[in-house]
């Protein structure tokens, strides 16, 4: 039987990596009037690795025994 966190460990990881992803965009190109108050935080990127570390973790931790 498969855990459900397994589960949720894989969402927060893909939704992770593509705030991540976005975030990193942002830094590389950014743009010329951010409509962002405090956009100079980048609160995308920090999320970003937040949720994707998380979701690697659950995945490790709640992965199907073989």
């Amino acid at each position: 039987m498969i855990s459900i966190w397994f589960f949720i460990g894989i969402a927060l990881a893909v939704n992770g990596g593509l705030i991540l992803a976005a975030g990193v965009f942002q830094l590389l190109s950014p743009p010329i009037t951010p409509a962002v108050a405090l956009f100079k935080l980048h609160a995308n990127v920090w999320w970003g690795a937040l949720l994707l570390a998380i979701g690697l973790i659950y995945c490790f931790r709640f992965a199907p025994k073989r």
